[in-house]
């Protein structure tokens, strides 16, 4: 018998200082048997740094071979991002690259190996696509707050991101990095 996603509800208030957005958002967060907690926080924060009008997370999550793990959508349909989480292989930031406006990729891995498996590689656009990573005790303080429901308050300012996650007080820069 096939194992089912858990589902996670996220109460979010997110301030984002740097874009000027401020937002209250109610998410119901899928995860598949195969993903990690790291990987579905990061795919959240992502969401969140991300935020802008149309975004959602792919159907498939992270089981999705022709959709990244979030995207944002115009108001006619059309791709404008194209976000990748954790460690994409270069042929996927690639498509992505050439089918939407802006790629971005958040990786809760030792960015040096993710940006060494895409050195060199073929990327439409590399050096417009950051990488941004978060500090891994930040990652791994904020998994083990995870519940299924889940109170979290973000803000961000000057790329640093301050947490609360159930009573759990976090912080972390939001280092970025360039493919090219």
């Amino acid at each position: 018998m096939a194992l089912s996603a858990t589902l996670h509800n996220f109460a979010i208030h997110l301030a984002d200082v740097d874009r000027d957005v401020y937002q209250e958002l109610e998410l119901r967060v899928a995860r598949h048997p195969s993903e990690t907690a790291e990987f579905m926080l990061t795919r959240l924060l992502a969401y969140c740094l991300e935020y802008e009008e149309g975004i959602t997370f792919s159907d498939g999550g992270v089981s999705a071979t022709d959709e990244p793990a979030v995207l944002v959508r115009d108001l006619t349909g059309r791709l404008t991002a194209w976000i990748e989480v954790g460690a994409p292989d270069a042929e996927r930031v690639h498509r992505g690259s050439k089918m939407a406006e802006r790629v971005a990729i958040y990786t809760h891995r030792d960015p040096a190996k993710v940006l060494a498996q895409l050195t060199g590689k073929r990327i439409h656009r590399a050096e417009a696509i950051p990488l941004y990573s978060f500090d891994r005790d930040f990652i791994d303080a904020a998994v083990a707050a995870i519940e299924r429901r889940n109170t979290v308050t973000m803000s961000i300012t000057e790329r640093l991101l301050y947490l609360d996650l159930n009573g759990t007080d976090l912080n972390t820069s939001v280092a970025e990095h360039r493919l090219a």
